[in-house]
């Protein structure tokens, strides 16, 4: 992940499920192949762990998307709104509504 600024932001994490044009769930509370993953200097994110939720449903001529992320506490879930996330989200959204209308 990279900041407007340009700053790097390793993020790694493990995919929990993955439904082709359907839903997409992954975590940063684990690492690849389901190992714990820790916080270290490399990687401080992980110190209020979160797992991710995207889901994609027909809906008429178009596709219902939502977001959902659960956090491990309401402490944790404050500290990535207060860096920007929840607002990320729509931009996010938005970013993919401008590609799609490419396709």
């Amino acid at each position: 992940m990279q900041s407007p600024e340009g700053e790097n932001f390793p993020n790694i994490g493990c995919y929990l499920e993955i439904v082709e044009h359907e839903r997409l769930i992954w975590t940063n509370a684990l690492l690849p192949v389901y190992r714990p993953n820790q916080t270290t200097e490399a990687c401080p994110e992980v110190a209020f762990p979160f797992t991710a939720v995207i889901s994609l449903e027909p809906q008429g001529s178009g596709t219902k998307y939502t977001a959902l992320v659960i956090h491990a506490d309401a402490a944790s879930r404050k500290k990535h709104e207060d860096m920007g996330f929840h607002n990320g989200w729509g931009a996010a959204l938005d970013q993919l509504v401008v590609l799609a209308k490419t396709m």
